[in-house]
């Protein structure tokens, strides 16, 4: 199975982009001095141990070094190398490499710690880079005549955007009709609640329990079936040039099951028939076929099992009840009763923390003498190393003393974000992907491209941050039948499952848009609370 996504079904022409990076990637080798290989080049840390290599030629690079930076060169690490006394040896370049796309409907900017380092840091030169690759992709497929922005950061970014076609400017003579009809910015500030809850697609599961990483997930090759290589790590690639995944990632785990089990079943009985019966060429040409899919059926069985180990625990699914009792609103001391038994049984940390976070939020913080227990009893049962920990989620508003009423009763009950008896199975709204809870980022995005943001005005001012809307050139009709394409960036990460709702409404009968995803990471509750985590000393 191919480890690098296939692009050819993209709405967007991706695969020039890669073609593109690929070819400013090997340029930059031709021009480094020195003979090198003509088909590619084989990249090592210099270090103590044998090298292990096929190549029959090593080169050691002593006395002329090379450091690029992607996207763009720091002036931050530039001065440390200064102060190192180490900038005069060394010939420093960038590689500008800031869109990648990672899927057929997702393109990273590859940027991990832009939410922490805008919430708690205060550093925002990573809208900078976004502004960057989302003007770098206009003058690929055009400029995007509307922008809407939700949040202080999206905001920032639409701006930043305006004043960079200013200063170089997409021709939009020579470009003929964009590709792109609309951007929608979403700051992951505006909605923190969705990514500290836990996903219930297959994708997301495979994230919350596996980590998923650039694209592939890393565990025992025992639990992938590969008995010879007992004891090792391997990697399992998940993208869309898997066919199964590509049908099964973005439904919800409850029916992944049922699903791998009538392909087995059906792959099972084709054997009989073809055992037990006269087949024709033809017949037997399509059983090999469909033999084909078996090593996909296989490892996703072998996935789905691995994960059912998980979820079938109590602790996981009084975990999601609980997540849903804090959504809803209605039972705050039992949560709050919760959340301070996990304290004292010490819980996994991170899992605490967004117990923690998602209370915090909903309540609009908590009371402060509510507040300082939670805390105090955090601290001794994790260390008071973690007062930076703490001192950080206060900082980005994540863990907070209650100073106003919330506001999530109303926010929750106009957008309608909690559905009872969510069917999984044949979903009619996004909220399968959480079992009952419809992601907020994605509301705004169904409430931007059916009928704009206008009607929900005021809901709009009870989110963090300010919102935008705006026209940055007369709209041209698509006319050759194909539908318009509206590009979602979220600012600061966006989870699996919300990736899994936008697919579904993209999909939906009566749907205008096709929908493409920006984002500076794809994150999971696990990651994006990591990010928070220091400890002192």
């Amino acid at each position: 199975m191919a480890q690098i996504p296939n692009l050819d079904n993209a709405p967007l022409n991706l695969t020039s982009l890669r073609d593109q990076s690929q070819k400013e990637l090997l340029n930059i080798l031709k021009n480094i001095r020195g003979r090198k290989y003509e088909h590619g080049v084989e990249l090592r840390y210099l270090s103590a141990d044998p090298i292990q290599t096929e190549c029959t030629k090593v080169v050691y690079l002593v006395r002329e070094y090379f450091v690029y930076f992607v996207p763009r060169r720091a002036v931050v690490c530039e001065k440390i190398l200064e102060e190192e006394n180490f900038h005069h040896l060394l010939t420093i370049e960038e590689y500008p490499l800031y869109v990648l796309p990672v899927d057929e409907d997702v393109l990273s900017f590859e940027l991990d710690l832009a939410y922490k380092e805008c919430q708690v840091d205060g550093d925002t030169s990573s809208l900078w880079h976004i502004a960057k690759a989302i003007h770098k992709l206009e003058f690929s497929f055009g400029l995007i005549p509307n922008v809407r922005a939700k949040g202080k950061a999206s905001v920032r970014v639409a701006d930043i955007l305006n004043r960079m076609q200013v200063e170089e400017p997409v021709n939009t003579s020579d470009m003929g009709m964009p590709e792109i009809n609309t951007l929608i910015l979403i700051d992951r500030e505006v909605d923190m609640i969705t990514p500290m809850l836990t996903q219930l697609t297959y994708e997301g599961l495979l994230d919350e329990f596996l980590h998923v990483n650039n694209g592939s997930v890393e565990l025992d090759a025992s639990i992938m079936g590969v008995q010879q290589q007992e004891g090792k790590k391997i990697k399992v690639p998940l993208n869309s040039s898997d066919k199964l995944f590509k049908e099964i990632r973005d439904l919800n785990f409850e029916v992944v099951g049922q699903v791998l089990r009538q392909k087995a079943t059906s792959m099972k009985q084709d054997y009989t028939e073809m055992t037990t019966t006269n087949q024709s060429v033809s017949e037997l040409k399509d059983f090999v076929k469909k033999l084909n899919s078996l090593p996909e059926i296989t490892r996703h069985i072998n996935l789905a099992q691995h994960l059912s180990t998980f979820t079938s625990k109590p602790s996981f699914l009084g975990r999601l009840d609980m997540e849903h009792t804090i959504v809803e609103a209605q039972s705050y001391d039992v949560c709050f009763e919760y959340i301070e038994e996990m304290i004292h049984k010490q819980e996994p940390l991170i899992n605490v923390l967004r117990l923690l976070i998602l209370f915090s939020i909903t309540n609009s913080g908590l009371p402060k003498k509510n507040f300082d227990y939670l805390r105090r009893e955090f601290l001794h049962s994790y260390g008071f190393e973690h007062m930076a920990t703490l001192n950080n989620l206060e900082k980005a508003g994540l863990f907070k003393k209650q100073e106003t009423k919330s506001n999530w009763f109303t926010i929750k009950r106009a957008l309608q974000l909690v559905v009872e008896d969510a069917d999984t199975s044949n979903p009619n709204d996004i909220a399968y992907v959480f079992s009952g809870y419809a992601p907020l980022s994605i509301r705004l995005v169904q409430q931007a491209v059916r009928s704009g943001w206008r009607p929900i005005e005021e809901i709009l001012k009870l989110l963090p941050g300010p919102h935008s809307e705006t026209k940055r050139e007369l709209q041209l009709i698509v006319t050759d039948g194909r539908r318009s394409l509206v590009l979602v960036v979220f600012v600061g990460g966006v989870t699996f499952a919300e990736i899994s709702a936008l697919c579904f409404l993209s999909a939906q009968e009566g749907m205008a848009y096709d929908l493409i995803v920006g984002t500076t990471k794809t994150v999971g509750g696990h990651s994006l609370t990591e990010t928070f985590i220091q400890s002192l000393g």
